[in-house]
């Protein structure tokens, strides 16, 4: 399962890529903790040095990237209604940088399809 989910990963990047470079928000893709990607913007938001080193944090998302509790819940409580009822969410949720700072912040997550897996895309928007 774990490499197909790498195949759905990579294919997104393509789908997605020019998008991720170009846009002016910071971007991520959520599939699962382990498997998920962001776009230079988002990964500077937070402090990560690329995307590359953001997309190989190995904790839970919302342990690692999401401050407090109240972030936590709507974050998730969005995601869960965009794979199950294919819907999307405008949200205000608090990011925690690398180094435990905290950054406010407008999100935008609609529910995306690659290879048959549902994956959340979030546009984020500083506040």
């Amino acid at each position: 399962m774990s490499h197909e989910h790498e195949g759905v990963i990579e294919e997104t990047k393509k789908q997605f890529g020019v998008i991720l470079k170009e846009s002016k928000q910071g971007i991520y893709v959520y599939l699962d903790d382990t498997h998920k990607l962001c776009n230079e913007k988002f990964a500077s938001m937070l402090g990560y040095a690329s995307a590359e080193e953001w997309s190989k944090v190995n904790k839970p998302f919302t342990e690692a990237f999401v401050e407090g509790t109240h972030s936590q819940h709507t974050l998730v409580s969005a995601y869960k209604e965009a794979i199950e009822s294919k819907t999307g969410s405008y949200l205000e949720i608090t990011w925690k940088t690398k180094t435990g700072g905290k950054v406010n912040a407008k999100v935008i997550l609609v529910p995306v399809s690659v290879k048959g897996e549902l994956l959340a895309l979030h546009f984020i928007t500083k506040a």
